[in-house]
């Protein structure tokens, strides 16, 4: 209970700091102030004592955002911990609890994905160029969650025994999809189109299950991937061009698709590191796969960002250009303490609310960017965004129903 208490109350302290009160992204910013009670049921001067049930162990849609992005630090993956033993009730209601996660998720992500576009929109008024260090952004965005993520992980106490190898593999796999998202952005596919797209991650995941699984689906399942799709299409071509705006370049398009076919992968690799971990009779706990994950994904980010040149050229930028440093700073931050409260979550709610949070997250980040980053769509633009938010809504739907029909 204290860590349920802790972690959302220390993230946001965090958050708090980075914030820059004159910045035009000041609204996107909430605190909570989680509070702290202890009631027990007394009838007939006898306590009754009440059982608390175990967190629920599945991560679904973690944003590492993008992750998540991206979509998932773990899609689906047991997480550790063991059942607690019965103890009186305590704490906030879950109508609280539930502000508190889903709030802190809504402000931390769509702060991120409000500061992720200022990012790459940016332009230098020294020389007139942008920034294009897509794997140092990396870099800064693992270490800052490698930090919360140890922070975490001694306050629940380490798990002993973890297989690292495949925490190394899909660390790496997960921020190369993370780092694709980031370079079809820098080189100018708009940030909405970028985030409709990524919401058909499981086009990727429905090839692979297809091509070597011998899976099948529903026509249900094709016509929800198509529509999202096929909405992120009609978006990118009925966007208004004018002269301040930058045209979706090719190659942000073989970027998002790339990022794309790299979450398919990412996935295989989190079903082979829950196979690992069972097979060691090992449960990691939430921030035991936040740190282990985002570490190696820092090293893989800073080997890769060492080689292209991008450490030395992103720091360069920044010292000519310190306002776009202090967004890449909050940027980090809102991406850390955007986990904490999706783990929190995760500790008092079924997956489904996680994925209803997220999910609609994401179509609010695209509205927003729209109305405040000054997007203009035709009439067929706008047909696209409500072919692929209607595919992203029914997918939703189907996860909730199947849900119920596994329950009775």
């Amino acid at each position: 209970m204290f860590l349920r208490r802790s972690i959302p109350t220390t993230a946001l302290l965090l958050l708090a700091l980075f914030f820059n009160p004159s910045s035009n992204n000041h609204q996107f910013a909430s605190a909570i102030k989680p509070a702290r009670s202890a009631a027990s049921v007394i009838t007939n001067k006898k306590t009754l004592t009440i059982p608390t049930p175990p967190s629920s162990h599945s991560v679904s849609d973690i944003e590492t955002p993008g992750s998540s992005s991206s979509q998932s630090l773990l899609d689906k993956q047991i997480m550790g911990g063991a059942t607690e033993p019965a103890e009186a009730k305590t704490g906030l209601p879950d109508g609280a609890k539930l502000l508190i996660g889903a709030g802190g998720i809504y402000a931390a992500f769509l702060y991120y994905g409000s500061l992720q576009e200022d990012v790459f929109r940016y332009v230098s008024p020294v020389d007139g160029t942008s920034f294009k260090q897509a794997w140092f952004l990396q870099v800064m965005e693992a270490f800052a969650n490698v930090v919360i993520g140890f922070l975490g992980m001694q306050l629940t106490g380490p798990t002993k025994g973890i297989p690292l190898r495949m925490f190394g593999i899909s660390g790496a796999a997960q921020v190369s999809a993370k780092a694709c998202t980031s370079l079809a952005l820098a080189n100018g596919l708009s940030f909405p189109v970028a985030t409709l797209a990524k919401s058909g991650k499981m086009a990727p995941v429905m090839a692979g299950s297809l091509l070597l699984g011998g899976a099948t689906y529903t026509l249900r399942e094709y016509l929800q991937v198509a529509a999202i799709i096929g909405g992120t299409a009609i978006v990118s071509m009925g966007k208004k061009k004018s002269s301040s705006s930058v045209d979706n370049s090719l190659m942000g398009v073989f970027y998002i698709v790339l990022s794309l076919a790299l979450d398919g992968v990412t996935a295989g690799f989190q079903k082979r590191l829950k196979t690992e971990t069972a097979k060691v009779g090992v449960k990691p706990k939430p921030y035991d796969f936040m740190f282990w994950t985002n570490l190696f994904m820092c090293l893989t980010a800073v080997i890769i960002a060492g080689i292209l040149g991008e450490i030395a050229s992103g720091v360069s930028f920044l010292v000519a250009n310190p306002e776009i440093m202090s967004k890449i700073a909050r940027f980090a931050v809102c991406s850390a303490v955007g986990q904490s409260f999706i783990f929190y979550t995760i500790a008092n709610f079924d997956p489904l609310i996680l994925s209803t949070v997220t999910t609609t997250r994401k179509i609010f980040s695209v509205l927003l960017s729209i109305f405040l980053k000054g997007h203009t769509l035709s009439m067929t633009g706008w047909s696209g965004i409500a072919l692929s938010v209607s595919g992203i809504l029914s997918e939703l739907q189907a996860k909730a129903a199947s849900k119920k029909t596994k329950a009775k």
